[in-house]
């Protein structure tokens, strides 16, 4: 029998790129999912696609408090409970911050960091009631910031350190506090990262065939929550950009701004 089986399983963010990925993968292994996304579209076509199953979602924008309450209260009505909650839903930003208006910062924050504080908030006591797990998505540039990423960097850095206190506070609990750096995962948030003045760029700088596809992104996931693990770093270049950010910091200066500054231009 799966680790899954008949566990009420949350992700935020659930209509594409890694959430969705998720949802295509615990399904089978017999988990109740719920899950949420600001696309009422898409979540349409997720209930089309899966009509048979223990399946919940609702439309939800997780940078408003009282959506996210509203969401998570529908979970417990429907389901009785939370075992594990993944903050997933996110938002990318890029532009220099000379140029950004402080508006696009605070609303990746909003996103990024306090919709995963408001569903956690929420879902705790549940997930404390069942000893279960709480994860964060973050990324490489929850450890590094940056160039031309500053308030998505922010967003995980704060991110990051949320969850590492909330570990420390539910030690003893028998609750999982976990985060995940997926490094460039082929995904639709460089898509939709916004621009300086808040709109979205509608176009990658990578080649997304080039990063790991957002299904084997999932499992490692997956994998990683039924070892109850505290991080997981994903890809090489990521770990090879954390471990150079905490042993040669100056090194990685040049070495970032290099790959993000080519002729002297950002890579946007």
């Amino acid at each position: 029998m799966s680790f899954f089986s008949g566990k009420v399983v949350v992700i935020t963010g659930g209509s594409d790129g890694i959430g969705r990925a998720l949802i295509d993968a615990l399904i089978p292994q017999g988990a109740k999912i719920a899950t949420c996304a600001r696309n009422y579209d898409k979540l349409y076509s997720l209930q089309l696609q899966y009509p048979n199953v223990l399946l919940h979602t609702m439309s939800c924008d997780v940078s408003v408090e009282t959506e996210c309450k509203r969401f998570i209260d529908s979970v417990i009505e429907e389901f009785g409970h939370i075992d594990i909650l993944i903050n997933n839903a996110g938002i990318s930003m890029r532009s220099l911050f000379s140029d950004v208006q402080v508006e696009v910062m605070k609303k990746v924050m909003d996103v990024n960091f306090f919709g995963a504080v408001y569903c956690t908030k929420y879902a705790l006591p549940s997930i404390i009631e069942n000893k279960g797990t709480v994860v964060g998505i973050s990324s490489t540039a929850g450890y590094r910031g940056l160039p031309g990423r500053s308030g998505y960097s922010a967003s995980k850095f704060a991110l990051q350190g949320w969850l590492e206190a909330l570990r420390s506070e539910m030690t003893g609990s028998g609750v999982n506090i976990m985060w995940v750096s997926p490094g460039f995962t082929a995904s639709n948030i460089r898509n939709a990262a916004l621009n300086e003045k808040g709109e979205m760029q509608g176009e990658s700088p990578l080649d997304e065939s080039k990063l790991m596809n957002a299904d084997e992104c999932a499992q490692h996931i997956i994998r990683a929550i039924e070892k109850r693990k505290r991080t997981l770093v994903l890809t090489s270049s990521g770990r090879l950009t954390i471990f150079m950010n905490k042993f040669f910091p100056a090194w990685s200066d040049r070495l970032v701004y290099n790959h993000f500054f080519k002729d002297k231009k950002l890579i946007k």
